[in-house]
Order: structure tokens, then C-alpha cells, then sequence
């Protein structure tokens, strides 16, 4: 038991003490079968998508409504819930790939969000934990990813987990994420 001396206030000291335990952060892999599941991963990915790293616009009603169907149809999608407690608090899409130059097979996060109150807590830090984890399990030779380069919060954590842009020789310079748009 600690002890708080006189000057100091007893409800603060218990607000303090309940944040912390309260703060009980669980990954789970997505079951795409579980309807709790299908009902979250839109949901998540819908406010991710209405985030101004993430658009800013929302997902139309088709997308949601046929999300989960067809993650299930693509071979090696991985889907993270961050929890805490019951509370959904974060979102991770990600799909296994395969490097020709390592002959692997390689896992490129897709999505990641969390929810605003929980920003700056350490759940993308969990997340990508449990990323690298099932990774290493399927002898992957390597994590990726896409990020904005104004989305500096991100940035950050993810260089305190390990990430770096990508290049194969300094002289060719970084590797650019591009895309063509087809519908």
C-alpha cells in the first residue's frame, strides 16, 4: 500500500491509479467468421477512412457492406482488433507477400488506425508487435508498409519500432509508393 502525505491530493493520486489499470490494451487476429468481428472491421476502417490521414471521406456503403467478404476471398489477409477491455480502440489490415530477392515471404501492413482518444498510448506499438510476431512465425523476411509524409505522429512510431525508408543503394535512391487507380 502506498501512502499519500498531507500535501498531497488523494483524488489525483486515485485518478492516476485507475487510469493506469484501466488501460488494459488486448491484440486479437480477426475472425472474419465472427460476427462481432465482421461488424468492427468496417466500422474501424470507415473511421479511418474519414480521418484526414485516411482521406477524409467516408467509405461508400458498398465497401462497408462487402469489406469482410471479400478479405476472406484474398489468401493471406491479416486483420488486427485492438482492444481494451471489450472497447475497440484500433485496426490493422495486412497481407502477406512475397520478396523475390529474399525468395519469402514478406507481410505489408496495409491500415492502421486507432482511435483518437487512444492515439499516442502505445496500441500501434502493440499492434505492430503482434505483426512482427505472426511475421517471424511465417519466416517472413521482412515487414512493410506506406505511410504519408505529413503524418509525422506515425512516422515516428514507426521508426521507434524499426521501420526506415527503403532503398537498395543510395545511389539509386529511396524507393517511391505508387500507384494507378483502375476503377
Amino acid at each position: 500500500m502506498i501512502a499519500v502525505g498531507c500535501g498531497e491530493n488523494l483524488a489525483n493520486y486515485v485518478k492516476n491509479v485507475e487510469s493506469v489499470l484501466i488501460m488494459t490494451i488486448a491484440i486479437a487476429q480477426a475472425d472474419y467468421e465472427n460476427q462481432e468481428h465482421r461488424m468492427l472491421i468496417p466500422m474501424l476502417l470507415n473511421e479511418y477512412a474519414c480521418d484526414p490521414m485516411g482521406g477524409g471521406e467516408p467509405l461508400k456503403p458498398s465497401v462497408r457492406d462487402a469489406l469482410v467478404d471479400e478479405l476472406v476471398k484474398v489468401p493471406g489477409a491479416i486483420t488486427l482488433l485492438a482492444f481494451n477491455d471489450s472497447e475497440p480502440v484500433g485496426l490493422m489490415n495486412s497481407f502477406i507477400g512475397f520478396s523475390t530477392f529474399a525468395a519469402k515471404p514478406l507481410i505489408n501492413i496495409h491500415d492502421v488506425y486507432v482511435r483518437q482518444q487512444w492515439r499516442g498510448q502505445g496500441v500501434s506499438s502493440l499492434m505492430l508487435q503482434r505483426i512482427e510476431q505472426i511475421a517471424r512465425e511465417l519466416n517472413c523476411c521482412k515487414l512493410t508498409l506506406e505511410v504519408l509524409s505529413n503524418n509525422r505522429s506515425a512516422m515516428k512510431s514507426y521508426i521507434k519500432f524499426g521501420f526506415s525508408d527503403y532503398q537498395l543503394d543510395p545511389e539509386t535512391g529511396n524507393a517511391l509508393f505508387w500507384q494507378k487507380a483502375l476503377t
